[in-house]
C-alpha cells in the first residue's frame, strides 16, 4: 500500500481505485486513523494505491492503519517512535500479528497482554515466499467464528512447545525445521480445514517439490508456501496446473525484504 500526499484541501479527500466501497472522505479507516491520533491535522487530498488483496489474510485492514498512523506521524510531526506505533496499531487493531511486521519489516514476534506489547524483531533466513491467492475472499469473521472458545492445558503446551520451536529454528537459520513445525500447528489449521480444502493439497505439492513447509496467512484463505529458491518454479508450474484461477506471488526474503506474518 502507497499513500501520497497532495495539496491541503477544505475537505478530505482520497483518490483510488480500490471500488466504490471503499470511502473517498473521512470516512475511510485511514483517516479515522490518522484523526484519532492527531485530531487537528489539516485536510489533504491523497492518492491510495495497494495491491494487497481484500479478505485474502494478507493484512489489506492492518496496511491502512498502519499507514493512517505514519500519514498522522508525519503531517502532525508527531516523531513517533517504533514501538509507539506498534503499541498504538495493536490498540486499533486488537492484537499486533499484522501491524508489528508491516512496521518493523522483517521478522517479527509480538505479544499483547495486559494492555502491553511486546515484539522483537529478527532477520527472517533467506527463501523464496510463494503465495498461493484463491479467486474467492474469507471474511476473517467467519474464520474466527470457527475456533473453539476453550482448549485443554495439555493441548495449550503442546500448542506453545510447538510454536517455540518454530520460531527458535526460525532464528537459527533452520527452515526445514520450522516448515515442518509450521505444519504441525493446532491452534487454528484443523479447525479452518473445511474453509481452505487446498490447504491439503498444497501440503502436497510442498512436500513433493522440496518445499521447507506450508501454512495459511492470517485466517485464510491465501497458503503461503517457504521454499528453497532453486525449488520455486516447480512448486509454481505445479500450484497453476492445481488452479488456474488463483493468484500465484513470489517474492524474495533476501531481495525485497518480505515480511512473514
Amino acid at each position: 500500500m502507497t499513500i501520497e500526499i497532495g495539496e491541503e484541501t477544505k475537505n478530505w479527500q482520497i483518490v483510488h481505485h480500490l471500488g466504490s466501497n471503499i470511502p473517498s472522505d473521512e470516512k475511510n479507516l485511514l483517516i479515522q486513523t490518522a484523526l484519532d491520533l492527531a485530531p487537528n491535522l489539516k485536510p489533504h487530498r491523497l492518492t491510495m494505491t495497494s495491491d494487497i488483496p481484500i479478505a485474502r489474510g494478507l493484512g489489506s485492514s492492518s496496511s491502512v492503519v498502519v499507514a493512517g498512523i505514519e500519514l498522522a506521524n508525519r503531517l502532525g510531526k508527531l516523531g513517533m517512535t517504533t514501538a509507539q506505533k506498534v503499541t498504538y496499531a495493536t490498540k486499533i487493531e486488537g492484537h499486533p500479528d499484522n501491524v508489528a511486521p508491516a512496521i518493523c519489516g522483517d521478522f517479527v514476534v509480538a505479544s499483547f497482554n495486559n494492555n502491553e506489547v511486546n515484539f522483537v524483531k529478527h532477520h527472517f533466513p533467506d527463501c523464496d515466499v510463494i503465495a498461493f491467492i484463491p479467486n474467492h475472499e474469507l471474511l476473517t469473521a467467519e474464520s474466527r467464528a470457527v475456533l473453539p472458545k476453550e482448549m485443554s492445558y495439555r493441548d495449550a503446551v503442546t500448542a506453545s512447545s510447538i510454536g517455540n520451536v518454530m520460531i527458535a529454528a526460525v532464528l537459527n537459520g533452520n527452515l526445514p525445521l520450522a516448515g515442518k513445525m509450521m505444519e504441525k500447528d493446532i491452534l487454528h489449521e484443523s479447525h479452518r480445514q473445511h474453509l481452505v480444502p487446498h490447504l491439503k493439497k498444497i501440503r502436497e505439492f510442498c512436500k513433493a517439490y522440496g518445499g521447507y513447509g506450508s501454512f495459511l496467512s492470517g485466517a485464510g484463505p491465501t497458503v503461503l508456501v517457504l521454499t528453497p529458491p532453486e525449488n520455486t518454479e516447480k512448486l509454481v508450474t505445479a500450484l497453476k496446473a492445481y488452479d488456474h484461477e488463483a493468484s500465484i506471488d513470489v517474492l524474495s526474503v533476501e531481495k525485497e525484504g518480505v515480511q512473514i506474518f
